[in-house]
């Protein structure tokens, strides 16, 4: 039995819009009651496939799908109301409606209301929404093919993929003037993702009634207060085969098989294809991360070479060769590294680490410091060229940003109970008064601040646990004769720097996973005016938070560790208690290292398995009932319905991952010369994620229109700047290059080999018995009167006892002439490399030109035409004068 032949006396929802049918001003609504029961002669459902984009007649394509569960609680018939009047005023501003009765659904109990923009309303709110659309076929010559092409060519994808279209001049859509336009077809004039917009912004807008005074509008709100469950436009076919319907482009599964798979990771993206499936704003986002990816690669080869010179020198470092000569670092009795607990150690059992250190620490830093400052200058500058040849060939020229996301938010109307007249419309609004403003943003701020403070405890509670397991490490591998075989490599100062890296990571994504939420609602609370407001706010809380989450401990140990240690006799003290950390005698820069490589790899890692592993799960789950029934009862939506939300924060995190991991590469790239390396290979297999998760995992997004990537853009600069200062500091007070250079300068012993006596010479002589009561090391077994440590002071035997040398001054001195010498180099290179380089090719300014030339040219000719055509009818509108006057616009067009 044909199970459609009773929905018409189970659709209750149906049944009232049917009774309303004589109100409705808009199309005939499409229900399954009456007329469009199917016939006995028409195909049995059971045998027809669902699998479609089309309604029931086969001709008229699903814009968009809303669904909704009709339960019986105690909210029902609000609920019920509330969709009546809702789907009859969609059908007012002109959408045609078809619904499916839950009992076409696959587990009984969800409806799907299905809806279709008829042509005249695509052509009335592509006008609204100043939609560009073709009027004459490019006639610009293609650009000068690349001698590189035969090289890159196993690189490219085909062209059908890459421009699946001609390639046109465009204008801004005008009902009163189709004829000008190259309209062929008008059920694909507009592309899908136009035509999802467009529902969208009338679904946005849509009202539904009035509640407590106050007019209700917006899909938004019914999805928030469960009215409906989802909303959302269709993918076009399923992503690992083609549709079976001809009519369908089958776009879907074009970007599955030529771009989400990793397997086409080393080929360019179908930027084109990109943009007209999912709209601009993804399409931008793409276009971003693959040339930042592109650009990972020049940064990645030279910290590559960078980190080779120092695997190829190792053995030629001079410290290093002393700190292992059982002759040097084997009688070179150091100080203990904490009290009472830890002993006096041979230099020369740091030797593997020493050397290990010289592959980031040495002239090679320096070089790539500098050359990271204005590969980030060219990173943004080119992508500024990158971003205006998009704009034009995208048609975002003369976008200004979206109407909705200017206008105001519901939630903004909705709590905003004062209204006061727009100065621009004159027009009465809602506004939220200054006093308000003000408690509101104290209330954000503290709120932030608390978090940032909570950051800073947690870091600090990091640095206790350093300070205080030291002793217990030091301890653990003296006593362990299991762990004397890796003592070499595994220090007490490395094994304390791993295991509170961990630490620290793992403290890092918890508070990040509660901040989160946290921005979410303080955001909410300020109640900002636009959606560009919420968004722009919300980037920047939770920047700041992540950018003091993931760099606190980086900070940390560049800038902090192993500067402010005393000198024994006189340690300096936390909380007068620990004893503040030292850096290991072959310099904090290799511990640095350690901290970099684990949150940045963690974060990267943790990153990949939440937006792979985890939709994929929920995905599996919530399909296992439906893989038991047959495809062709399992419809397009619902197939969609069960596919992950791609929400209007999508972007927004996707965004915030790959400038924390810029943060990375950029302000501590000095000390780790492979993290652009690191990036690349994530960034291959993020570009890869993004794009398989986005095909197969979520539901279609909305298309959005953006001509750039916001205030990202603001952030990258910022932090291209701060990127020069840090990277001056680390080369100058966390790497030991400016005290090698000073002493190879200045102090050197021997010309012959400047270098040598460079480890003896930056150690301190401190004198056994000056240790103050009870900080002394309970044991010496051998009885040593004197031990070394890492400072430039006086012996005990000099009148100036303990106090710094002058060595110290000049180094001091050298470290910030070094500082202020690079930072100026590069700043001065930076503005003249972004001098140099326009921000818009030339090529893309005259094609810009050109278009608008012919746009003009066309509109005033089409106009001359018609003025033409109404002087040959009669017209006594049509002056003479009017006809003169449209002949000289077009003249002075054409002069200009």
């Amino acid at each position: 039995m044909n199970r459609l032949g009773k929905k018409a006396n189970e659709t209750l929802i149906e049944m009232a819009l049917s009774a309303d049918g004589e109100e409705c001003n808009g199309p005939e609504t499409i229900s399954t009651a009456g007329s469009e029961i199917p016939s006995s002669s028409e195909i049995d459902k059971r045998h027809q496939s669902k699998d479609s984009i089309f309604f029931r007649d086969g001709v008229r394509r699903i814009d968009f799908v809303l669904s909704y569960v009709d339960d019986l609680n105690k909210e029902w018939e609000k609920k019920l109301e509330r969709r009546k009047e809702f789907e009859s005023n969609l059908q007012k501003a002109g959408l045609e409606l078809e619904t499916e009765d839950k009992k076409e659904s696959e587990d009984g109990k969800i409806f799907f209301v299905k809806i279709h923009a008829p042509w005249e309303v695509l052509i009335t709110y592509a006008e609204v929404l100043n939609i560009k659309v073709p009027i004459r076929e490019n006639d610009i010559p293609p650009m000068v093919e690349n001698p590189l092409d035969c090289v890159l060519f196993p690189l490219r994808l085909p062209e059908k993929v890459m421009h699946p279209e001609p390639d046109y001049f465009t204008a801004p859509f005008s009902k009163d003037k189709q004829e000008l336009y190259l309209i062929n077809d008008e059920s694909t004039f507009f592309s899908p993702s136009m035509r999802n917009r467009i529902v969208n912004y009338i679904l946005t807008r849509c009202p539904y009634g009035t509640e407590e005074g106050k007019k209700k509008f917006g899909i938004k709100r019914l999805l928030n207060n469960g009215t409906y469950t989802a909303a959302y436009p269709l993918h076009d076919c399923q992503y690992w085969k083609k549709a079976s319907d001809p009519n369908c482009d089958s776009e879907r599964y074009t970007l599955y098989m030529e771009w989400a798979r990793f397997l086409r990771f080393y080929k360019e993206q179908p930027l084109v294809l990109i943009r007209k499936y999912y709209g601009e704003k993804i399409g931008i986002y793409f276009a971003w991360l693959g040339f930042y990816t592109e650009m990972l690669f020049l940064a990645a080869v030279v910290g590559l070479i960078c980190f080779l010179y120092g695997l190829f020198t190792m053995d030629e470092n001079m410290s290093s060769k002393e700190i292992c000569d059982p002759a040097i670092g084997g009688e070179i009795i150091m100080c203990p590294l904490c009290d009472r607990d830890c002993e006096y150690w041979r230099l020369n059992t740091t030797c593997e680490s020493s050397q290990y250190s010289h592959l980031f620490d040495n002239v090679a830093t320096l070089f790539f410091a500098i050359f990271m400052g204005i590969w980030v200058t060219l990173f943004l500058e080119f992508w500024k060229r990158r971003q205006a040849r998009l704009k034009y060939e995208w048609d975002l020229v003369d976008f200004e940003e979206e109407q909705q996301q200017l206008q105001l938010r519901p939630e903004y109307e909705a709590k905003c109970t004062q209204k006061k007249k727009n100065p621009v419309t004159q027009e009465m609004e809602p506004y939220l008064p200054l006093t308000s403003q003000a408690v509101r943003f104290c209330i954000s701020g503290a709120t932030v601040l608390f978090w940032v403070s909570l950051i800073i405890a947690s870091m600090i509670a990091v640095i206790v646990y350093r300070l205080a397991v030291y002793a217990a490490f030091a301890s653990l591998m003296e006593n362990t004769q299991t762990l004397q075989p890796i003592s070499g490599v595994l220090t007490p100062q490395l094994a304390t720097s791993v295991t509170a890296s961990c630490l620290n990571f793992v403290i890092i994504m918890i508070l990040n996973f509660f901040y989160e939420r946290i921005a979410i609602w303080i955001t909410d609370m300020e109640i900002p005016r636009t959606h560009m407001e919420y968004e722009n706010r919300l980037t920047m809380k939770m920047f700041l938070f992540q950018f003091v989450n993931y760099y606190s401990s980086c900070f940390y140990v560049a800038f902090f560790k192993g500067k402010f240690v005393g000198y024994p006799g006189g340690y300096t003290y936390m909380f007068s208690r620990w004893r503040n950390e030292e850096c290991d005698p072959a310099g904090c820069l290799i511990e640095l290292t350690t901290q970099l490589t684990i949150v940045m790899a963690g974060k990267q890692i943790w990153g990949n398995i939440q937006e792979a592993i985890v939709p994929w799960i929920c995905n599996w789950w919530g399909r296992r009932k439906a893989r038991n029934n047959p495809e062709n009862l399992y419809s397009r939506w619902e197939q969609d319905h069960d596919l992950q939300t791609f929400g209007a924060l999508g972007l927004f995190y996707e965004y915030l991952e790959m400038v924390i991991q810029f943060g990375f590469i950029t302000l501590f790239v000095a000390s780790f010369p492979l993290a652009p390396l690191l990036a690349l290979m994530n960034n291959i297999l993020e570009i890869r994620v993004d794009s398989w998760k986005l095909t197969t995992q979520y539901r279609r997004p909305v298309a959005a229109k953006a001509h750039s990537i916001g205030v990202w853009q603001e952030i990258l600069n910022g932090m291209a700047i701060l990127s020069v200062v840090t990277n001056a500091f680390i080369v100058a007070f966390t790497s030991d290059m400016i005290p090698r250079l000073v002493y190879y300068y200045a102090y050197f012993e021997n010309e012959h080999s400047p270098m040598s006596g460079y480890i003896n010479n930056s150690l301190s002589v401190f004198l056994i018995s000056d240790f103050p009561q009870g900080k002394e090391p309970k044991e010496n077994p051998e009885n040593f009167v004197i031990c070394r440590y890492r400072d430039y002071r006086y012996p005990p035997d000099h009148e100036k006892k303990y106090m710094h040398t002058m060595q110290f001054w000049h180094i001091l001195a050298a470290k910030l002439a070094f500082i202020i010498i690079m930072e100026h180099v590069v700043f001065i290179v930076k503005f003249f490399v972004a001098w140099m380089i326009p921000d818009v090719p030339a090529d893309v300014k005259a094609k810009i030109k050109r278009e608008k030339y012919l746009t003009q040219k066309i509109l005033h000719e089409y106009e001359l035409e018609k003025l033409k055509e109404r002087l040959c009818q009669g017209d006594t509108r049509a002056t003479e004068k009017e006809f003169i006057a449209t002949e000289g616009r077009m003249e002075l067009s054409r002069a200009m």
